[in-house]
C-alpha cells in the first residue's frame, strides 16, 4: 500500500440546502474546502432558496440547482472560486422538484420532481445555459394501488446514453431515450416490490444499476439483459438484521472499484457498509456505523474519504474509510453547515 493510498483528498465542495422557505438554516448553495480529508465552512457561493440538490455540467464551470419548494432549476457560472452567478433565466420544474442530473455530454439536464411525479428534460446550448424544457410521460402505477401518488425522486445516465429514473411512489424504475427536441421517451420500465420505493441509485463498475429502497431500506441490484432491458437480479436488506421501525434509508454510492456500498440510513442514523459479491451482483450488509448527526440526507465518498450532510443537525462530518472493506474507521471531523442536503466536488 502506498502513501497515496492512505492519503485523503483536498478538493473544494459544493453544498445544497434547505433554506428558510423549506423550514431550513441555509441560505443557499454554500462552499467548502476540503484539506486532507478536513473540511472547513469557505463561505456561502450564492443565495438561493433550497436548493436541495446540485450537479454539474461535465466540462464546463456550471452548476445547476433545483429549488425544490420554489418548484424551479437554476444554471449558475462559477464567476470565481467558491463562487457563483446566476446563468440565464429561472426555469419552472414541479412540485418539489428534488433532483438534478447531467448529461455526461452536456447536451441536457433531468430534473425529477417528488411533489408530482414529473420528470422533467432541459436541453441546453453550447455555454451550458437552459434553452428549453420537455415534461416526460406521466408514469402509470404497476400495482394499480388505489390513490397512490407518483414520486419521481432520482435520475441516473447509463453508460448506453440511456436514462434511468426511480418513481419511489409507483415503485417503479423508467428506462428512457433522449431525442433531441422531443425529450425523454419511454424505453421500459422495471417494477420493484410494491411499498419498496426505490428512491437512489448508482452504476456499478461491472455495468450493473444499484438502487435504495427509502422504505424497505433495501438495496437492490439490477443486470441488462442481451435485449438491453434491466430486470431486478437481487436484493438484500441495506442493514444488519434489516430496518427498524423508524428507519429509511436516503443515498447510495460505491467505491471506484466497486468493491463494497455505502448507504446512508435515516431513524438510526446510520452508515452501512455492504460488501460487493460476484462482480456487483450480490450485495452483503457488513457493518454499520454512526452517521455522526442527526438525519444523513446524502454523502460523498472519495478513495478513503467519507462526508455525510446530516440535514437533521445542521453539520457535515468527515470519516476516514478503511482501504479494503469500506467501513468508517475513524470521524475525523464534524462542520457546522445550515440544513446541509447535497455534496457536489468541485
Amino acid at each position: 500500500m502506498t502513501d497515496a493510498t492512505l492519503a485523503l483528498p483536498t478538493f473544494d465542495l459544493w453544498t445544497g440546502s434547505y433554506t428558510a422557505d423549506g423550514n431550513g438554516e441555509g441560505h443557499g448553495i454554500g462552499s467548502m474546502h476540503v484539506d486532507a480529508g478536513i473540511p472547513r465552512w469557505a463561505g456561502l457561493a450564492a443565495e438561493a432558496k433550497s436548493p436541495s440538490f446540485i450537479a454539474k455540467h461535465p466540462s464546463l464551470p456550471v452548476v445547476y440547482a433545483v429549488g425544490e419548494f420554489t418548484q424551479t432549476v437554476q444554471a449558475f457560472a462559477v464567476t470565481e472560486p467558491g463562487r457563483l452567478a446566476p446563468l440565464g433565466p429561472t426555469w419552472e420544474a414541479g412540485a418539489a422538484a428534488c433532483h438534478v442530473a447531467v448529461d455526461p455530454a452536456g447536451r441536457f439536464i433531468v430534473v425529477a420532481c417528488w411533489g408530482d411525479g414529473k420528470v422533467i428534460l432541459y436541453e441546453l446550448d453550447g455555454e451550458g445555459g437552459i434553452v428549453d424544457r420537455f415534461v416526460a410521460p406521466p408514469a402509470t402505477d404497476p400495482h394499480s394501488a388505489s390513490g397512490r401518488p407518483s414520486r419521481a425522486h432520482c435520475s441516473l445516465m447509463l453508460d448506453d446514453g440511456r436514462v434511468a429514473s426511480t418513481d419511489l411512489g409507483y415503485d417503479l424504475l423508467r428506462v428512457w431515450r433522449y431525442e433531441p427536441g422531443t425529450g425523454l421517451v419511454p424505453d421500459h420500465e422495471v417494477v420493484f416490490p410494491m411499498g419498496s420505493e426505490p428512491r437512489h441509485l448508482v452504476r456499478h463498475p461491472s455495468g450493473r444499476i444499484l438502487v435504495i429502497g427509502e422504505i424497505s431500506v433495501e438495496a437492490f441490484v439490477l443486470s441488462r439483459g442481451a435485449d438491453g432491458r434491466y430486470a431486478i437480479e437481487s436484493s438484500t436488506p441495506a442493514t444488519q438484521g434489516g430496518a427498524q421501525k423508524g428507519d429509511t434509508a436516503s443515498e447510495i454510492t460505491t467505491d471506484a472499484a466497486g468493491r463494497y456500498v455505502l448507504v446512508s440510513v435515516r431513524g438510526r442514523n446510520l452508515i452501512s457498509t455492504l460488501a460487493v459479491h460476484d462482480d456487483g451482483a450480490r450485495l452483503e450488509p457488513v457493518h454499520e456505523v454512526s452517521c455522526g448527526g442527526d438525519t444523513p440526507r446524502h454523502h460523498l465518498q472519495l478513495g478513503r474519504l467519507l462526508l455525510v450532510a446530516n440535514q437533521g443537525s445542521s453539520n457535515v462530518t468527515a470519516f476516514r474509510l478503511d482501504a479494503h472493506s469500506g467501513v468508517p474507521e475513524e470521524l475525523i471531523a464534524t462542520v457546522p453547515v445550515g440544513t446541509p442536503t447535497c455534496l457536489l466536488p468541485v
